[in-house]
Parts: structure tokens; sequence; C-alpha cells
């Protein structure tokens, strides 16, 4: 076995990829304080080619040096747009027709792996703050909650990273 080369990966370039249709997913980060778990989701968008995503609240938006370290380019990728407010950008969203779903813990979350997708909407996943989770007011406005089966003491995950399985669970029913 040996590691491919970026030459033997036969990837896109920036300039390919930004024309090249997209899955219709909508990623919304909801007050994510850490500019690399910005990065790591941008770069997780790109990898799967979903469509955009909405930084919103006081959520880093490039330029910025930890976003690129993170995504390693994505930024410059992969479409985004800057909110004041999250909820301002889920009826935004809704008026487009699109079913929201908040990657949060609640009392009617449906976990992750019994999640079915719309069939006839696009999709935009509400990523919530490290510390407070998706706020109170952005989760009035979603259709679903899903949430990661945990087993272990901690429950939950780095932002990034639950947003990586989720988005991968999405990527694969798709």
């Amino acid at each position: 076995m040996k590691q491919l080369s970026l030459e033997e990966l036969n990837r896109l370039s920036p300039e390919e990829f930004k024309k090249t249709p997209k899955k219709p997913v909508h990623i919304v980060c909801d007050n994510i304080r850490s500019a690399h778990n910005v990065g790591a989701v941008f770069r997780t968008a790109d990898g799967f080619a979903f469509e955009k995503i909405h930084l919103c609240g006081y959520t880093v938006s490039p330029p910025n040096n930890e976003i690129h370290k993170a995504a390693l380019g994505a930024e410059f990728t992969v479409d985004w747009q800057s909110w004041t407010e999250t909820e301002s950008c889920l009826s935004e969203l809704k008026n487009l027709g699109f079913y929201i779903v908040a990657l949060e813990q609640t009392d009617r979350s449906v976990r992750l792996t019994d999640f079915d997708l719309p069939k006839d909407k696009p999709l935009a996943l509400v990523l919530g703050n490290e510390v407070k989770g998706v706020s109170p007011g952005a989760l009035l406005l979603c259709d679903l909650a899903v949430e990661i089966p945990m087993e272990g003491t901690k429950h939950s995950l780095n932002v990034s990273v639950a947003a990586g399985i989720t988005l991968w669970e999405i990527f694969k029913k798709m």
C-alpha cells in the first residue's frame, strides 16, 4: 500500500470546484467562538461539496489566519455569508424553502442515525456555540433537532467533530 500523491488524487482546482454543482446543504454557524472550528467546518463543506456556510452572530469570518490554518483554503472555495443574527439567517432560509435541522440535544431530538433527509427541500444544518449550544431563538426556528448518540461520560463532542460526523451522515444519505 502506498499513499497517493496530490497529482494521483486528481482533485479539482479551486476554479473548477467553484463551477461544479453543489449538494443543497447550507451550514449555519450560530455564535461559534473558535476560528479553528469555523475553519474545520469550511474544510468539511468543501470536502462534501456542500453549497454554503452562514456565519452568524459573533462567529468569526474570513479573512482570518486561524480559519485559514484549519480550512487549508476552503474559505476561498465554499460560498459563505455573514449575518448579525442567527434568527435573521434562519428566517431567510425558511422563506427560501429550507428544512432547518439543529444539531442539538433537546427533549425531542432524533438520533442522527434515525434521521431521514427531506426529499423535496434543501437542508440547513445549525451548529451551536461550543459551550451554550444552539441558541434558544434559533432553536425555535428549526424544524427538527438531531443528536449524535453518546455512550461515554461526556455528553457532547467538539463542534467541528460533531459537524464532521453529522455532515458525513447527511452526505451518505444523499
